[in-house]
């Protein structure tokens, strides 16, 4: 990417991140009165949660503008990684979070205690729904221009809030007007099952890119697919392929005739590279020519037949 979209990129992913924090720190105030009024356990286990998202969008914010930075010498490859770092931190909060809601949860149902001024309970969540709807409207319009994978995963994250203030709402009312004793607790303990396993989920995503897990079948095929419609993509082999925060990185070997020249080789590689990155434009390539029919020991970890002969 360019130095000024790079620019514009991280500026416009920033605005998303502080608009984040700040519906955040709004709903953490707004929910730690509605819980201490309440006393609901689902309202803590939102509450909880919010202040999970607080953290987040702190982190996301972090983040963003250390992985908007160019490469240096220090960090040849960029610093997309510190968005998975950052995440991997954030399960671990999130892990801790859910178990401490699930003993609270438990001893509620053990020792139960209806929970109070329910119309409170219910209009804090109501004003969460709204002020979640309104973030998560602008954090769609910043992707559109930006389809930035931190803002993304913020946006989900904050999209799932909104299924756990719906949850307090029908738990509350549950409780009170249904008369049907318990449904807080178990309200509480859905949502710290919940947490976990979206904590479970995020971990599994954060240390798959610290370890630079091959691309998903379904990309990884798109980029094969792309490769076997060039004229020399058939030579194709020895791929890989990783992800660090919102850059990609494709690495292949390619065959060519062993007497051409290196003029005709460069030409042919640049091609190559200029086709994938019109498919893949947040990609860093590296190509290598070998010669027509050659496998080193090397080529050996990866694919070892060239791209002709893959199913």
């Amino acid at each position: 990417m360019s130095a000024p979209h790079l620019e514009l990129h991280g500026r416009l992913t920033q605005r998303a991140a502080l608009a984040s924090v700040a519906t955040a720190l709004f709903l953490v105030g707004l929910k730690a009165w509605a819980a201490y009024r309440t006393g609901s356990v689902a309202m803590l286990g939102s509450l909880a949660d919010t202040g999970l998202d607080l953290l987040a969008s702190i982190v996301t914010l972090l983040s963003v503008r250390l992985a908007a930075q160019p490469a240096d010498p220090e960090h040849r490859f960029g610093h997309g990684k510190a968005e998975a770092i950052a995440a991997l931190f954030q399960t671990i909060l999130i892990g801790f979070s859910a178990l401490g809601i699930a003993w609270r949860a438990g001893s509620r149902l053990a020792n139960p205690v209806a929970p109070v001024e329910v119309g409170l309970g219910v209009g804090v969540s109501l004003v969460a729904v709204a002020a979640t709807l309104a973030l998560v409207a602008y954090q769609r319009a910043i992707l559109r221009k930006t389809a930035s994978l931190a803002i993304e995963t913020d946006q989900l994250h904050y999209q799932s809030d909104l299924l756990l203030n719906l949850s307090v709402i029908a738990a509350l009312l549950l409780e009170s007007v249904g008369r049907l004793s318990g449904a807080d607790p178990l309200f509480g303990l859905a949502i710290a099952a919940y947490l976990m396993v979206g904590a479970v989920k995020a971990a599994r995503r954060s240390l798959d890119m610290l370890m630079d897990r091959e691309w998903p079948d379904e990309k990884r095929s798109r980029l094969l697919d792309l490769l076997a419609a060039h004229p020399h993509g058939t030579g194709v082999h020895a791929m890989r392929t990783r992800t660090a925060g919102a850059t990609d990185f494709i690495q292949f070997h390619v065959w060519l005739d062993p007497e051409m020249s290196v003029r005709d080789a460069h030409h042919i590689v640049d091609d190559l590279e200029a086709t994938v990155a019109r498919a893949f434009p947040r990609a860093e390539i590296l190509v290598h020519v070998d010669p027509a029919g050659t496998i080193d020991a090397h080529d050996q970890h990866f694919d070892e037949e060239p791209l002709a002969d893959v199913d």
